[in-house]
This record gives structure tokens, C-alpha cells and sequence, in this order.
């Protein structure tokens, strides 16, 4: 198997945590969609947000996503590539989607104790807890619609890539 593998979630899912794991065991390549944009556009999420609102970050994420998928990669995605159907439909055609699923609660207390710098700005101009219950809620059947796989999030990083390559293993048997 050589065709990308998408990490797909809410915020604060282990996306880029899992990811670059995985990677590492697989001896692929490892994107975050985010950082790549931060590298090609000298901009964090936050400023092209600011400078030309979500619909220009989404497009430029949708032009991401399809850069960087490569043979041998694993990529991060942000919370909503889910949210346009090209991105969907691109990823599912294109390799494998992982979706980690973990609950709101689960999410919002990995944000509140390990804030990101350039954390992405919020979407509800709610406290975290609310916007990421608000958020997953609207996002779910968007997730579970994309993946491929579905995997428990709230499992250390090393059990997750594990079930990961547990399910990667059935699907090359197949």
C-alpha cells in the first residue's frame, strides 16, 4: 500500500500527534495541512482567516490537501477539510481516511491543558468546551462519512497507531 493515508478529526483529536507516529512506523512522509499552509504562505491559519476570511482559508486548505498527496504520506488535516465535499470525495478516491473520534469533553480538555500558539481562531466566539461540543456535533456525520476507518482517540498515541496498522494489515489481506 503506497497511497496516502488521511488523519481526519476535531481539534485536539491527535491528528498531527498520530500522524507523524504512524509515519515514522510506516516510513512515509508526515504534512500537516496547517503547517504546510504556514511554510508556502508565510501566514498562520489565524491571519488568513483574518485577511481573507473562512472561505479563503478553505479554499487554500482544499489546494493543500491536493499539493501534498503523495505516495507514502501521512497528512494532518484541519478539523474542517471535512466540511467541503471535493475534500470528501478527494481523499476517499485518493487513499485511506482515518478519522479519530474522540468526545467533546476528551477534545476540549487536550486543548484547555496544551494551547497552540497559532491555534486556529474560533469559530463560535465560544468558551472551547461549548464550541468544540457546538462544532463536533455539526461535523460528525461529515467525519464518519469520509473515513475510511474509524479509531478511539482517547487512546494513547502508540495504541492508536497500533489499531491503525491493525486495520491497514486487514485492509492489504483483503
Amino acid at each position: 500500500m503506497t497511497q496516502p493515508i488521511f488523519m481526519i478529526g476535531a481539534r485536539g483529536a491527535g491528528k498531527t500527534t498520530v500522524g507523524r507516529a504512524l509515519a515514522q512506523v510506516l516510513q512515509y512522509d508526515f504534512v500537516d495541512t496547517d503547517i504546510y499552509l504556514l511554510h508556502t504562505s508565510q501566514l498562520s491559519v489565524a491571519d488568513i482567516v483574518a485577511r481573507e476570511g473562512w472561505s479563503g482559508f478553505r479554499r487554500r486548505e482544499t489546494q493543500a490537501l491536493q499539493n501534498i498527496s503523495t505516495p507514502n504520506t501521512v497528512v494532518a488535516t484541519g478539523g474542517g477539510a471535512i466540511l467541503s465535499a471535493e475534500n470528501r470525495q478527494f481523499m476517499r478516491e485518493k487513499g485511506t481516511v482515518i478519522y479519530l473520534r474522540s468526545p467533546a469533553t476528551t477534545l476540549a480538555l487536550r486543548l484547555e491543558y496544551a494551547p497552540q500558539q497559532d491555534q486556529r481562531p474560533t469559530l463560535t466566539g465560544k468558551p472551547i468546551n461549548e464550541e468544540i461540543s457546538q462544532v463536533l456535533n455539526e461535523r460528525e456525520a461529515l467525519y464518519q462519512e469520509a473515513a475510511h476507518f474509524i479509531m478511539d482517540g482517547t487512546q494513547s498515541p502508540s495504541v492508536v497507531v497500533s489499531d491503525i496498522l491493525d486495520v491497514l494489515a486487514l485492509q492489504i489481506a483483503r
